[in-house]
């Protein structure tokens, strides 16, 4: 009898491939990649897990249709198909926003400016929705690659485009005019593998993958410190520090000292470590934290 194995498409090439296959090598699963570009799936050698590799546009149809139980695509991709999938899951990279923008010269200041103009893009249904959604009406062109070079050469009065750095934009000379959808990688999976009870196969496996993938994210925002502390400014360095319960208080050698451990958020990292030294914190080292299990 054949072993159940969980099918995982993702990104043949670029950098949400690169992302992908570095989060399933921090989830500890090991895939065989030695054959490069030629690669169409591959099977992890410690985990009931097939790895397909397609044009992220292609992997929500796929997974709707049940081609592969779950993919990892970008939430854009995911709203411009309108495939029904459930998303399990915000993986944090491949972060983006599909943003409008004009040339730096234009008179448009505002969306609503945007009445009657021609706008190129190659998120036609996101935009629609979106223009739709404000009461404006407009030509969208719809056009794949170069979509920054639309306004230049005649075709659009405006362009409706990924945005990481804002670079390409001002590279065409244009603007952003205004964000409208922000996006990351996620992972999604069909309706129907999502409806499965708990003690189907196929759940089973994706319920360990997503364990491995939770344990993962968590690590990733934050960071173990630990540092001393005197005794008589104890009090007000625990009040600094959260840790996954409370702080963790061990007693040095030395008289009236004692070592703190804990856990801190990403986002509050620097703040918290100037607010401990200036509570009489000393010999603060910061640790990154690999896995953490809840």
């Amino acid at each position: 009898m054949a072993k159940e194995l969980l099918r995982l498409a993702i990104q043949k090439s670029g950098r949400l491939f690169e992302d992908s296959i570095s989060l399933l090598s921090e989830c500890g699963i090991k895939l065989n990649l030695s054959r490069g570009g030629t690669r169409l799936k591959t099977e992890a050698t410690n985990f009931p897990i097939e790895v397909v590799f397609l044009r992220d546009d292609d992997i929500p149809g796929y997974v709707e249709d049940g081609v592969v139980d779950i993919g990892i695509v970008g939430e854009n991709v995911v709203a411009e198909t309108e495939a029904k999938l459930q998303c399990l899951e915000q993986l944090g990279f491949s972060q983006c926003r599909l943003s409008l923008a004009v040339p730096r010269g234009s008179p448009v200041t505002e969306i609503s400016q945007l009445e009657n103009a021609r706008i190129a893009t190659s998120y036609p249904t996101i935009l629609k929705n979106f223009l739709a959604a404000h009461r404006i009406t407009a030509d969208v062109h719809t056009i794949s690659g170069s979509v920054e070079i639309a306004p230049s050469i005649g075709l659009a009065d405006a362009i409706f485009d990924v945005i990481s750095t804002g670079s390409t934009l001002m590279s065409n000379g244009l603007k952003e005019l205004e964000p409208v959808f922000f996006s990351e990688a996620v992972l999604v999976a069909s309706d129907d593998l999502a409806r499965r009870p708990a003690d189907d196969p196929l759940a089973v496996i994706l319920a360990k993958l997503r364990f491995r993938i939770q344990s993962v994210l968590r690590a990733g925002s934050r960071k173990y410190i630990v540092l001393n502390a005197p005794n008589d400014a104890l009090d007000a360095i625990l009040n600094l520090l959260p840790g996954l319960k409370s702080p963790t208080v061990v007693p040095l050698a030395t008289s009236g000292w004692s070592a703190v451990h804990a856990v801190l958020e990403e986002n509050e990292f620097w703040e918290k470590t100037q607010s401990l030294r200036d509570a009489g914190a000393q010999g603060i080292v910061v640790v990154p934290i690999e896995k953490m299990i809840m």
